[in-house]
């Protein structure tokens, strides 16, 4: 149909050069066409008929798009770690630097972003007016097309899996990683409604180098306690969208959580021997556990699809009798779906102690 709309343009049936010319014709219509989709915002957005260049604004987006694809991404938010290199594509570690809006004090590289040239790019939707309307501003300021994606909370995945997906054309691929993500979601809301109420474990979320900054109940940070089943000890209220609430070793006393979960190795690596510490349950009980944060963070900062992952490791920590999982297995099973990586035991041991 479209060959034909070409070819009655021309005015004649095309031979030989002159068919050479419609054909460079139709590609070029081709390789310029645009579609229309409709955001996870709700935003009508044109996009190129073919995608091969994305940058995220942040990182659960760019993470986000890792699991898809890692070949989309045109570039980096920060410099990577030797940790993370060792399992990345070395085409990947290549990337250029173009920063972007996360935590505080971040921004956006706006030479290096135009001479990447995204075909789009991708940032989270917010949930409250304000801040989206400040974001939408100061994203209206690059002159590519601007796609949201909502992950504000792990539960968002399966969604956000299948639409990204289907914006970059890697639907097969998103659908695999979906179902993975709503079955396990599943089976840990399944876990978590065995649990007798009076059997759930208080558990306090340290970060910091000296674990004395923490996320309140109801913190997308911290949002994987009451996932897999556990009571935050901390329920103030939330202060700040950035986090890391001050908090003092008294009220930790008060609290005496039965389990710590620890953002900091220099921390983990000092809370046993800390006089300070040791009259708090969990240290007692040996029940301070380490986060594991490769390739990302398994529970936050920054938030990924690896909260996932981290679902199944929390439930596993809280209630080792009535969940009993095979860690190792696990973790070499999500590393070959989202990452494409073939762990060994032992590779897969150290990333669970880390």
């Amino acid at each position: 149909m479209r060959m034909n709309t070409v070819l009655a343009r021309t005015g004649r049936i095309a031979s030989g050069s002159s068919l050479l010319a419609v054909l460079l014709l139709l590609l070029l219509q081709t390789s310029t066409a645009a579609r229309e989709i409709i955001d996870m915002a709700g935003n009508k957005v044109q996009l190129p008929e073919h995608i091969s260049r994305v940058v995220g604004v942040s990182p659960p987006c760019t993470y986000l798009l890792y699991a898809i694809d890692p070949s989309l991404i045109a570039g980096l938010h920060s410099s990577l770690s030797a940790d993370e290199k060792s399992f990345m594509p070395a085409s990947f570690t290549r990337l250029p630097i173009i920063g972007g809006f996360f935590g505080q004090g971040h921004t956006i590289n706006k030479e290096v972003l135009l001479g990447v040239h995204p075909d789009f790019m991708l940032y989270s939707a917010w949930k409250n007016p304000r801040s989206a309307q400040k974001y939408h501003k100061i994203m209206a300021q690059f002159p590519f097309p601007k796609v949201a994606v909502r992950v504000d909370s792990v539960t968002d995945y399966p969604a956000a899996l299948r639409f990204l997906g289907s914006v970059v054309d890697r639907s097969e691929r998103a659908e695999k990683l979906a179902d993975y993500a709503e079955e396990t979601l599943a089976e840990t809301r399944k876990s978590v409604s065995a649990l007798p109420e009076n059997a759930k474990v208080r558990v306090y979320y340290a970060e910091g180098v000296g674990g004395l900054s923490t996320e309140p109940l109801g913190s997308s940070h911290a949002e994987l306690i009451p996932l897999a089943g556990g009571i935050n000890v901390h329920q103030g209220q939330i202060t700040s969208l950035y986090g890391h609430e001050q908090i003092s070793m008294e009220r930790i006393l008060l609290y005496n959580p039965e389990v710590i979960l620890v953002q900091e190795k220099r921390f983990y690596d000092s809370v046993f021997s800390d006089p300070r510490w040791q009259n708090i349950q969990a240290v007692r009980n040996h029940r301070v556990y380490l986060i594991p944060r490769a390739l990302f963070n398994w529970f936050d900062r920054p938030p990924s699809f690896m909260r996932l992952l981290g679902c199944k490791w929390l439930l596993h920590q809280l209630y080792p009798q009535h969940c009993q999982l095979d860690m190792v297995a696990e973790t070499i099973q999500f590393y070959h779906l989202f990452l494409g990586i073939d762990l060994s035991p032992e590779q897969a041991g150290g990333i669970l102690n880390p």
